[in-house]
Formats: structure tokens, C-alpha cells, sequence
């Protein structure tokens, strides 16, 4: 199982928002900051601009910031809002099954169990837990600063 890059790029930027609480954070910085053309961070900030998890400001005081405090963004919901088709198989979508084991196929249910554990992890796991030590982070994104 791979997650998308949109998801990488999602969390990467939330990351970087929240080592940086309280600051609007210029797109050009966090692009930069990791090596990323800020056109491929575009379609990310929108997506969670529009799901709730950053405010977005424009003009020369614009810049990104967390909609909501880091310790209250689960990152099993950002991966759940970035990778809507998680589901490892297609026989997973009922509707859309065509596989003939399906019936009794062992498989399928192994991997939903893996795959529901997967997430299960993922929602015991806040932002506010990934971004320790922040010191640490901020220096690595050039943000020793904040």
C-alpha cells in the first residue's frame, strides 16, 4: 500500500503549519522548504482550505495557517479527506465487484482488517503527536525562529 503523493504533500504542509503556530505562512516558504514546486502545493491547500484544516489569506500579509489547533487534527481524518479511494481492491466496492471468488474469498476480509487497523492507528495519532520534538522540525524547514 502507497499513499498518494497529495496525501505526502498534505501533511507535509500541515506540519510545517503547525511548527509554526499563530504565523501565516507564505506558500512560497513551505514550498521551499521542502523542495516543492508551490504549483503542486496548490491543489493541496485548497483541498484543506476546504475540508477545515487551514486558513488561507491573501496579499502581501497573506499566508497559511492551521484552521484549528494542531491537537485537534487527527491525522487518520486528513489521510481519509487525501486518499478517498483507500480500499486495496476493487471487490471492496460492492457495487462495482466482478471478481467470481468474492463470495468466499478469505483475502478480501484480511485485508479489510488490515486495512481498518491501519487507520485505526492513524486516528490514535494527532498532529500536535507528529510534530515532536518541533524544535527539531523547525530547524530542518528553516523556521528555527518561531
Amino acid at each position: 500500500m502507497q499513499l498518494t503523493q497529495f496525501t505526502d504533500f498534505a501533511l507535509r504542509l500541515l506540519i510545517h503549519l503547525a511548527i509554526t503556530p499563530g504565523e501565516r505562512v507564505p506558500l512560497p516558504r513551505i514550498a521551499a522548504a521542502y523542495g516543492i514546486s508551490q504549483n503542486h502545493l496548490v491543489k493541496t491547500v485548497q483541498t484543506l482550505v476546504a475540508e477545515g484544516f487551514v486558513k488561507s489569506w491573501r496579499g502581501r500579509s497573506g499566508g497559511l495557517e492551521l484552521a484549528r489547533p494542531a491537537e485537534e487534527i487527527i491525522v487518520g481524518e486528513v489521510v481519509r479527506v487525501t486518499e478517498p479511494g483507500l480500499d486495496l481492491l476493487g471487490c471492496f466496492d460492492d457495487d462495482a465487484d466482478i471478481c467470481v471468488i468474492s463470495p468466499t474469498c478469505r483475502l478480501k476480509g484480511l485485508l479489510r482488517t488490515a486495512l481498518a487497523s491501519f487507520v485505526r492507528e492513524l486516528d490514535a495519532v494527532t498532529l500536535a503527536d507528529i510534530v515532536k520534538p518541533r524544535r527539531a522540525l523547525a530547524k530542518l524547514l528553516g523556521e528555527e525562529g518561531s
